[in-house]
């Protein structure tokens, strides 16, 4: 799951997979409507190299260029019937033995009776883990759990991104895991995918909500996944036969740039803007 999404704003110019081993590749979509590229390898190799390359035009936009319905402005709200039947399973807990560390989190922000703007609430969230959290690269496999997170006071992007979302799921609101790349002038060199939130805000849609940044998510990001769990969205995952020894190490190379970084020479005719070029990544897999 590496292909960026395309939607309102940006489109997909280039899209360029190279596998080293033999192999079939077959594109389908999951039930997120995310793009799955499935390889079937038809030989046996001893190293495994995938490169990729995006080209994305990409339109600026204001990340706050959205409308909530009157209804839906002020919080506690809830979803309309038809609606929330469809986004239940997004509204509720994941981390359900984790609920009592949430609800305590969650006091000073909001408690049974308080009314305030939805996107007040939300951004508060949002800015709170950003300015009280320490971001912390994590190596290891998968997620902490939001208990842990705020035990921690630490965590990756998508240990940030798992508390925002079960926060807004023990509120009511369905909540989604975003992966993805990101763009800043702030990081120079190789990057990791990153990983953010979406919030269902009726009359406005999926809000992408950043709290490793403290943001809201605006054109400078570009989703490849979605899911309802921060551990389903990994960019490559799969099985290989052999022994535990057989399998040495990887390697992963991500870089997000304008086009005009790459390319001096790239001068787009009729463009408000360069667009963005991923050379992503490069996964080594010996034995």
């Amino acid at each position: 799951m590496m292909r960026p999404r395309e939607g309102d704003g940006l489109r997909l110019e280039k899209c360029a997979f190279d596998v080293s081993a033999p192999h079939r590749l077959r594109w389908i979509r999951d039930l997120h409507e995310n793009n799955i590229g499935i390889v079937d390898f038809t030989a046996s190799a001893a190293e495994l190299v995938i490169d990729a390359e995006f080209h994305l035009d990409i339109r600026e936009r204001n990340p706050f260029d959205f409308v909530i319905i009157p209804e839906a402005a002020e919080y506690p709200f809830v979803y309309e019937h038809e609606l929330s039947s469809e986004l239940l399973p997004l509204s509720r807990n994941i981390y359900v033995r984790d609920v009592d560390a949430v609800r305590d989190w969650l006091e000073p922000f909001w408690h049974p009776g308080k009314r305030l703007s939805t996107l007040e609430l939300l951004q508060g969230l949002n800015t709170a883990i950003f300015t009280t959290f320490r971001y912390r690269r994590r190596e290891a496999k998968g997620v902490q759990s939001p208990a842990e997170t705020l035990e921690n006071k630490s965590g990756s992007c998508r240990d940030f991104a798992t508390l925002f979302m079960e926060a807004c799921r023990y509120l009511g609101l369905a909540a989604r895991f975003v992966s993805g790349y990101m763009y800043s002038t702030e990081i120079s060199g190789r990057m990791s995918m990153h990983g953010w939130a979406e919030i269902y805000l009726p009359g406005a849609g999926w809000i992408g909500f950043d709290p490793s940044w403290g943001i809201l998510a605006d054109s400078h990001y570009f989703p490849a996944a979605v899911s309802r769990h921060s551990e389903h969205a990994p960019p490559i995952s799969g099985t290989f036969v052999g022994t535990s020894r057989a399998f040495v190490k990887t390697h992963v190379d991500l870089y997000v740039k304008k086009l005009d970084e790459v390319l001096p020479e790239y001068s787009p005719i009729e463009e408000e803007q360069p667009g963005l070029v991923f050379e992503k990544p490069t996964n080594l897999l010996p034995g």
